[in-house]
Parts: C-alpha cells; sequence; structure tokens
C-alpha cells in the first residue's frame, strides 16, 4: 500500500518537451533565461492534501459540500457577437472591488454595469488581466474558480473578468447559439476587446474543465497570433470521446458523475427552452427524455491535472502531444480529483501552483521579448513524407494516403 496516499502527499510529475522554450527574465542588469519546466518547477508548490479524502472520488464530492466560502464580486456587461455565423449574445463577469448593492436574478455579488459605467471602465494601466472560462455549466460563481481569482485580486496588481458560456451564471441566450468544447468564439471577441480597451495589459488565461478544453483549443486556433501571453488550465478532460466512454464503463462513472451532468445541462436547457424551441432541428422531448452526459501553440502553457480525476480521466491525457511541444508543460498529482486537491482548512492546492505560476509569468518575466524555442519544431519528423507523422499542433497523425 502507497503510505504517502493516506497521509495525503501527493507525487507530482512533469511531462514535458526535452527542449522546453526559453524565456528571459524581467531583473534589470542582468539577463537570465528560464525554461518553461524550470518556471513550472519553481511555482508548483509540494501537494499535501487533506488525508481524508484519500481519493479521487471523495476529493471530487467534496467540492458540493464544502462550507467554506470565497467571495469575489462581479459587475456583468452582456455583449452582442460580431460575427454572424454565431449570433447571439453572452455575458462577460468583470471582478471589482466589494459593494453592497443585490440583483436577484443574477448569481450572488453579481450586478449589471450601468451603460454610463461602462463607457468609463477603459484604462492605460498595465496591471496584468486574468480571462476565465468555467466548467460545464458553470459561471463566474463556481467556487473553485475564486479559489484562483481571489489571491490575486487581493493583492491589488491584478484585474479578472470570466467569459459565461451562453445561458450559463444566469445569462439569457438570444439564440440558438450555444456552446461546446470548441466553441472559441465568444472568448476570442472578448480578448480581442480586451486588448483594445486595455491597450498596455498583458493578458493571460485560466480555464477549468470544459472551460480549459475552450481555452486549449483557443490557444491552438490562435497560433502565433495568440494575444495572451500565458495560459493555465486545469482538469481539462482533453480527449472527449475517450473520457466520455470511461465514464460509461463504471457504475459510479454513469450514475453519479455522468448522469449529475447529465442532469444539470437539462436544468440550464430547461431555463432557456422557450428560445431553444425556436430551432427546428431541436427535438424538445427527446431532450428532456436524456438522462447521461454521453447522451448531450505557440502560447506558454502550464497544464495542472490529478490523475485519479474520475472525470477528466488519465487515459485521456495527451502525454505525447506534451512530449512534442516545447511550448507546453503538464504537471501531474497522484491525487486530488477533479477541481478538488482539497487541502486541511479547505484550501486548494491547485490554485496556488496557478496563481504562483501566473504571478510569476506577469511579474518576473520578460514577456515582450521574443520566446526562445527550438528551431525545427519538426526534426522528429521522418525524411520520408510518406512515413506516419504527429504533428501536435493539430492534435492529428498524418497517414499518407497514396493516389
Amino acid at each position: 500500500m502507497d503510505i504517502s496516499r493516506l497521509i495525503g502527499h501527493a507525487k507530482i510529475s512533469f511531462h514535458h518537451h526535452p527542449n522546453p522554450i526559453s524565456l528571459l527574465s524581467k531583473q534589470k542588469g542582468k539577463e537570465v533565461a528560464q525554461t518553461l519546466l524550470e518556471i513550472a518547477r519553481a511555482t508548483t508548490p509540494p501537494c499535501n492534501l487533506n488525508p481524508f479524502l484519500f481519493n479521487g472520488h471523495l476529493q471530487t464530492a467534496y467540492t458540493a459540500i464544502t462550507p467554506y466560502d470565497v467571495p469575489v464580486y462581479y459587475k456583468r456587461h452582456v455583449f452582442s457577437a460580431e460575427d454572424p455565423a454565431f449570433t447571439g449574445t453572452f455575458a462577460v463577469d468583470f471582478a471589482v472591488p466589494a459593494y453592497s448593492e443585490c440583483n436577484d436574478l443574477l448569481p450572488p455579488r453579481t450586478t449589471y454595469y450601468k451603460d454610463a459605467e461602462f463607457e468609463g471602465i477603459k484604462s492605460m494601466d498595465s496591471k496584468p488581466m486574468l480571462v476565465t472560462l468555467h466548467g460545464l455549466s458553470g459561471g463566474s460563481h463556481e467556487i473553485y474558480l475564486r479559489h484562483c481569482l481571489k489571491p490575486l485580486l487581493d493583492s491589488g496588481e491584478w484585474e479578472a473578468c470570466v467569459v459565461n458560456s451562453r445561458g450559463c451564471a444566469r445569462s439569457q441566450i438570444t439564440s440558438s447559439v450555444l456552446y461546446n468544447a470548441r466553441a472559441t468564439w465568444d472568448v476570442r471577441q472578448t480578448v480581442k476587446w480586451l486588448r483594445g480597451t486595455f491597450p498596455n495589459r498583458p493578458l493571460f488565461g485560466i480555464g477549468f474543465s470544459l472551460g480549459a478544453n475552450i481555452l486549449t483549443n483557443y490557444l491552438g486556433e490562435e497560433g502565433s497570433g495568440c494575444l495572451l501571453k500565458a495560459a493555465v488550465i486545469c482538469s481539462n478532460p482533453w480527449n472527449l470521446e475517450a473520457g466520455s466512454l470511461a465514464l460509461r464503463r463504471s457504475w459510479l462513472g454513469l450514475n453519479l458523475y455522468s448522469k449529475t451532468m447529465g442532469t444539470n445541462l437539462k436544468a440550464l436547457f430547461e431555463t432557456h427552452v422557450d428560445e431553444m424551441s425556436k430551432n427546428p432541428n431541436i427535438d424538445i422531448e427527446k431532450v428532456r427524455a436524456l438522462t447521461y452526459l454521453h447522451e448531450f501553440d505557440r502560447t506558454p502553457l502550464f497544464a495542472i491535472h490529478a490523475l485519479d480525476d474520475p472525470i477528466a480521466v488519465d487515459e485521456a491525457l495527451p502525454y505525447e502531444e506534451f512530449r512534442k511541444n516545447p511550448y507546453a508543460v503538464l504537471c501531474t498529482t497522484s491525487l486530488g480529483g477533479h477541481l478538488s486537491w482539497f487541502e486541511m482548512g479547505g484550501g486548494r492546492w491547485f490554485a496556488r501552483a496557478a496563481t504562483h505560476f501566473l504571478m510569476k509569468m506577469a511579474n518576473d518575466i520578460d514577456l515582450s521579448s521574443p520566446v526562445s524555442s527550438p528551431n525545427d519544431l519538426t526534426k522528429d519528423r521522418p525524411a520520408d513524407k510518406k512515413a506516419p507523422f504527429w504533428d501536435p499542433m493539430i492534435r492529428k497523425l498524418h497517414i499518407h494516403v497514396p493516389e
């Protein structure tokens, strides 16, 4: 038996390219190059979790009953989609100082910006700003998300916003375009708007669970043109098909996790059923009869994942991609569950790991300098162009098909 598990000590492992990218320190008087792996190692604290939550199921279940609160206040603005292919509106919640007013139609500690107030939001300050994506059917109110935002905001040095997926966090939908793991259109518009509104702020990204998957897809789609300086992803389900199949293999996976997530999606659907019913391709009664979930880069990237995650399962992790991509480092822990990593006292280890990395990137790394990377990212490609080869940028195995 692994005794370390019984005392809550989780083993930390890093998976990475043999030659990760190098980044220059912002320290004056000397130029110190650090690899992305060195930064990840230096900012990742020891993972000592609550010994009473000694497996992924207990860690994950505790999320639903933990009594701890982490207050973060927001003001919301509703954007209209600029791309006609993705018509509709979406809500972005901006973290703001505490206030006393309330809006019972929105999540706790959330109100709308007044028009005049929002028009004056522009700023020339150079504070780093974090763009946040939540998990499936969640929103800016989620406790795991606030665990990461709170220490950054309390430092007084960061700003943050949460891009709510359409219909989530009590936002209204105005078209039949909702969201999925490839729904990068709203975050893309948000990032472009932030770049124009806060031209001096370095922009960073963080995503959780499905939001981590959306953020990863966004980074891949943007490539070298990405406006984010660095990103952190937590409990990414990665290969959704593999994860779905894994959930269906066990009683807990099917009747607890898949059923719970399916129920949450059905509740979200019912909230917006009037708008959704306008789409002739949606069978309302068929959706109501569903039970389970399966029925429904060039940017420095730090990924955090627990090997005992019962939802974003280990077998779906793209280890080979991390070995081939010098721009990304994957940190795995032997314990932690799904978006949990509870420590004694109610703190969450992943929040410390994520915020330490983001603070390091924002405060100590010269993000204006060009990134140093291997000259040829395709050096592992076989000389014979007809042979199969792996391209981590598009996540495909290329196999030559004779004409």
